[in-house]
């Protein structure tokens, strides 16, 4: 009887000490993985949701960058690291719905990550330099086809929303490009700017302010309706391309396995951050759209995320894209 009263009295002492562990997560910092360079929308959106989530967290997140293989590898350190919530990951189209059709990982993209909720998205469009004489899409079309020597297209990674976006454009308006590959955002919108590179199919939030500094062309938007931030630029449906529609989208993980105290301690602290209105500036100003509240959570995430699959898959396989 003593024995099983002390063993009943232990149960009741590691169950009160797990729950008071569990109400104190986080009790130090936490890591956000981001899989693209400093400077472009991934890195951008990771910077203002890290400093936004931190009030609620009562601790530092600390960003830390390892670009490369589409976001794979960040998105890998995510899948492979402690799962007690101190490590998680920002990912996006790319990383999360195109590159693990494409490369090879070590990891499933559905099965080996815990959702945490959906951020926020913008639409790609096709911008280029501003040498360039076309005004229009009908006239970049007209003028790429005149040309002799090739035209260069900027893509961030193999089998990227962006890469998917050039070849998509490519096919459907009967031209040829020669395709530059980055490893971010970034550097391709830097070669952009200093002329390096003709065209890019880039994400719209991140070249919005050179657009509109007269240092970038925009020639048409890849949505189904034309872009709050730039109602002047055409959709490419408008612009006779029909079908021309990818939704970049950010979504945030963190390890499989990490307990449910520390995932949602997780989403409610980007609730929190979300309907921040100084955070809505902020990605207003860039021209991201946060995703309603009823989809800021780890299923509605995971549903999204399965539907995009569903979706570009066959695209992708169809057209046998690989790494290189």
């Amino acid at each position: 009887m003593l024995r099983t009263r002390l063993a009943g009295a232990l149960i009741a002492v590691l169950a009160i000490g797990g729950a008071a562990l569990a109400q104190t997560y986080p009790s130090r910092p936490v890591t956000m993985m981001v899989g693209f360079p400093p400077g472009g929308p991934t890195d951008t959106l990771a910077r203002i949701m890290a400093d936004a989530m931190q009030p609620s967290l009562g601790q530092p997140v600390v960003v830390e960058t390892l670009s490369g293989a589409a976001g794979t590898l960040a998105t890998g350190r995510v899948v492979h690291a402690v799962p007690d919530g101190y490590t998680i990951g920002i990912g996006q189209w790319s990383s999360h719905i195109a590159a693990p059709a494409i490369y090879p990982i070590d990891y499933d993209i559905t099965r080996d990550l815990q959702p945490i909720s959906l951020l926020a998205a913008s639409p790609l469009w096709i911008v280029g330099k501003t040498a360039l004489p076309p005004t229009s899409m009908t006239d970049l079309i007209a003028w790429i086809k005149a040309r002799n020597e090739p035209t260069t297209f900027g893509t961030v990674g193999v089998g990227s929303a962006s890469h998917l976006c050039a070849l998509y454009f490519a096919q459907k308006a009967g031209v040829t490009f020669q395709y530059v590959p980055y490893r971010g955002a970034g550097p391709a919108m830097q070669d952009l700017i200093g002329g390096q590179i003709d065209l890019a199919c880039l994400e719209a939030s991140s070249g919005l302010a050179h657009v509109q500094g007269g240092r970038l062309k925009a020639y048409a938007v890849f949505g189904d309706a034309r872009w709050p931030k730039a109602p002047d630029t055409p959709t490419m449906i408008e612009s006779g391309i029909p079908g021309a529609t990818i939704s970049f989208w950010h979504g945030l993980w963190t390890t499989k396995g990490a307990p449910k105290e520390a995932v949602d301690r997780l989403d409610t602290a980007v609730m929190s951050a979300l309907a921040d209105p100084n955070v809505q500036q902020r990605l207003a100003a860039l021209g991201q759209v946060i995703f309603p509240v009823s989809q800021q959570n780890p299923a509605a995430l995971a549903a999204y995320q399965k539907a995009e699959i569903d979706k570009w898959w066959p695209i992708i396989k169809g057209a046998g894209i690989k790494a290189e």
